[in-house]
Formats: C-alpha cells, sequence, structure tokens
C-alpha cells in the first residue's frame, strides 16, 4: 500500500509541476526531434490521392466556402 501511495503522490507532484511551468511560461509541451517535419516528409501517409473521409471533408469544405462566397456577394453592408 506504501508503494501505491508514494508513486501516486510522485504522479500528483510530477503533473503539478507541469502544470506551474506551464502556467508560468505558456508554453506547450514540445518534442525535440521536429516530428515527420524534421525528415521532410508532408504527411503522415504516402498515398498517391487522399483517402475517401478526406475527400468528403474537402468536399464539405469546398461547399461551405463556395456558400461564404455567396453570402458575401449578397450581402447589403
Amino acid at each position: 500500500m506504501s508503494t501505491f501511495i508514494l508513486a501516486f503522490v510522485f504522479f500528483v507532484i510530477t503533473v503539478t509541476a507541469m502544470a506551474i511551468g506551464y502556467i508560468i511560461q505558456r508554453k506547450t509541451i514540445a518534442g525535440s526531434c521536429g516530428g515527420l517535419g524534421a525528415l521532410g516528409i508532408s504527411k503522415a501517409c504516402d498515398c498517391p490521392e487522399p483517402c475517401d473521409r478526406k475527400k468528403a471533408r474537402m468536399e464539405r469544405e469546398e461547399k461551405r466556402a463556395a456558400k461564404i462566397k455567396e453570402w458575401e456577394k449578397d450581402k447589403i453592408i
């Protein structure tokens, strides 16, 4: 039981220290390796064309942009 309490206290102290660091610096946690951008990869998959979900999302965004453009055109003020 004492091991559990000690581990719990350790994690609470760690989370508290991270929260205080965020409040003071207003900086998010960032990795040091740079991610995929450091390797020259612009996206996670190397598919020649986007998947169906992305195609659907892009289509919705295009429709929304067209509606906004039409609304701006017909706007009185």
